[in-house]
C-alpha cells in the first residue's frame, strides 16, 4: 500500500477511535488525525509483531482495518492519559 493509502485509513481508523471513545480531548480534529495515521502504523507493527501475521493485506482487507483502529485507540488512550494530568493540575 502507498503513504496515500495509509494517510486515508488512519485517518478514518482515528475518526472510528475517536467514535469508540468519546470524550472530549485537548487538540481537536487535527490531533486526532495525527493519532488516527500514526495509529493506523503501530497497529500493523503490532500485528507483525505479537501475532506474526501480516495485518497490512491491502487497503479492503479486514486485518488491515482491525489493526489500524486498535493501533488509533491504543495511543488515544495513552494521548488521553499523557494530557489528561496535564490539564487537571492547570485547572486545580
Amino acid at each position: 500500500m502507498g503513504i496515500l493509502a495509509w494517510i486515508l485509513i488512519g485517518l478514518l481508523a482515528g475518526v472510528i477511535a475517536k467514535l469508540l471513545l468519546p470524550g472530549k480531548d485537548p487538540g481537536g480534529i487535527i490531533v486526532t488525525m495525527l493519532i488516527g495515521i500514526a495509529g493506523g502504523l503501530l497497529g500493523g507493527w503490532l500485528g507483525k509483531v505479537i501475532f506474526k501475521v501480516d495485518s497490512i493485506d491491502g487497503f479492503f482487507d479486514l486485518s488491515t482495518w482491525i489493526a489500524a483502529i486498535v493501533g488509533s485507540l491504543i495511543l488515544l488512550l495513552l494521548y488521553r492519559a499523557v494530557t489528561g494530568n496535564r490539564r487537571s493540575h492547570r485547572h486545580a
